[in-house]
C-alpha cells in the first residue's frame, strides 16, 4: 500500500477527510451536534470522522455534504487537493 508520510494511504485521507470536514462546519460556523442531527449522524460519529478514526461511507459524504450544503464532489475534490498538497510537501521533505 502507498505511503504518506510514514502513514498508509487510507489512514492519512482519513485524517484529511477529517479536516475538510471540520473546516467546511467551522466556516458554516456549525456544531458538532447540529451537523449529527442534520446529517442523521451522531456527534460521537461525527467526532470520529474529524479526528481521523473512522472512514466515511458513501451515503456518509452524501449526507454530510446535504447538511454542510456543499456538493459532494466538492468534499472529495478538497480532500484530493490536499492530499496532493501533502505529498508534494513529503517529496520536497517538509514537515508534516
Amino acid at each position: 500500500m502507498e505511503k504518506c508520510y510514514g502513514r498508509s494511504m487510507g489512514q492519512a485521507l482519513q485524517t484529511i477527510f477529517g479536516d475538510v470536514i471540520r473546516t467546511l462546519r467551522k466556516e458554516k460556523k456549525v456544531s458538532q451536534e447540529r451537523l449529527a442531527a442534520d446529517s442523521d449522524l451522531q456527534r460521537t460519529f461525527i467526532s470520529r470522522l474529524e479526528r481521523g478514526k473512522t472512514q466515511p461511507t458513501l451515503v456518509t459524504i452524501f449526507e454530510l455534504s446535504k447538511a454542510l450544503n456543499v456538493e459532494p464532489a466538492d468534499i472529495i475534490i478538497q480532500v484530493q487537493r490536499r492530499w496532493k498538497e501533502g505529498n508534494a510537501r513529503h517529496e520536497r521533505g517538509g514537515n508534516d
